[in-house]
């Protein structure tokens, strides 16, 4: 297998790393800058966290997906305390029967890129360049392993209070739908482990190399634009809607140079673009949003009127290119009457 190569993260590694996980939210996953200081802490404490290949490991070895769902705002007001990640992924194996050999993320877009590398860490379990999404996306039921037909149960969820809950069965919506029933009631977060991946099985489940990926696309953003350029001008209008699920909003962006209007359509992240009415770019490619000046993203909700801006379009992973796994993410999956728009 060994698609990657074993990397070691250094203190001079997480900039760019959270920079690239960041990009890969396509303007959600959550801020980042709190998981960084800690990874940055681990560092400075002399731990020396590494994404390895998955072929650095046997072919039946078990990987547990993990990550944070929920709203990562609220970790300002109910942090986290430190037990969450062991205590989901100890009901998990007590659950399946399964101990694991090493972690993965559920997605490297975001918060989720960096923390499962903290968990990995605590856990003294190895973590493996991998995830389950390869971008940021809003739900369980568009994670890689439901596209791919394994579905998402059985999952288990720690909250910050105490309270653990396994999901044994259900399809992928079953369980979206019953997770955010549980956040509701235990304060908006909570850490997510889900069963044990063959090695072997990875390939056709995962985006493998993801975590190096979003190394290498933060240290290439630091000296320019990333990606396509789709234009560069000022926000004129913001509109923000509340819906039965995830709030919706459009931006809308005069470009400086041809004097055309770039609409943008978002939920979590941004999701489509179009150029005087005609698409122009969507998932599952990410769309990224850059302050001209600084080039630092700019998430869905602190775009804001009158803010200078970069728009551009990062290819989608390899894995969201086969017609069997694309519609859990095209554009109708959230709602938008738009295909998909070649690159």
């Amino acid at each position: 297998m060994g698609d990657t190569v074993h990397m070691r993260i250094d203190r001079d590694d997480v900039a760019a790393l959270e920079l690239g996980v960041t990009l890969l939210g396509s303007g959600g996953g959550g801020d980042t800058a709190w998981a960084g200081a800690v990874l940055r802490g681990r560092i400075d404490a002399g731990r020396r966290p590494t994404a390895i290949p998955p072929g650095d490991l046997p072919p039946d070895a078990l990987v547990v997906p993990v990550g944070l769902v929920g709203a990562t705002a609220v970790l300002a007001e109910k942090p986290m305390g430190g037990h969450e990640f062991r205590t989901a992924v100890d009901a998990i194996a007590r659950w399946t029967g399964d101990r694991p050999d090493a972690v993965m993320s559920i997605e490297v877009g975001g918060l989720n890129g960096l923390l499962p590398v903290v968990a990995a860490d605590d856990l003294d379990l190895p973590y493996v360049d991998a995830d389950l999404a390869g971008r940021g996306l809003p739900r369980l039921d568009q994670l890689s392993t439901a596209a791919a037909g394994r579905g998402v149960a059985p999952a288990a969820l720690a909250a910050p209070g105490g309270q653990v809950l396994v999901l044994a069965t259900g399809t992928p919506a079953d369980v979206e739908r019953a997770v955010r029933g549980f956040l509701t009631v235990v304060g908006g977060w909570a850490v997510l482990a889900l069963s044990p991946v063959r090695v072997a099985d990875l390939p056709g489940c995962a985006v493998v190399g993801s975590t190096s990926g979003a190394l290498e696309l933060g240290r290439r953003a630091v000296t320019g634009v990333p990606g396509d350029v789709l234009a560069t001008g000022r926000v004129v209008d913001v509109s923000r809607r509340r819906g039965t699920g995830f709030g919706r909003g459009s931006v809308a962006v005069l470009d400086h140079a041809t004097g055309a209007v770039l609409r943008l359509e978002m939920e979590n992240e941004y999701l489509l673009a179009l150029r005087d009415g005609a698409p122009v770019a969507a998932t599952p490619d990410v769309l990224v949003v850059l302050e001209r000046r600084t080039r630092a993203p700019i998430s869905c909700y602190h775009v804001r009127p009158g803010i200078e801006l970069v728009v551009a379009r990062l290819p989608a992973p390899a894995f969201w290119a086969d017609p069997a796994h694309l519609p859990v993410v095209a554009p109708r999956a959230f709602g938008i009457d738009c295909d998909p728009v070649p690159a």
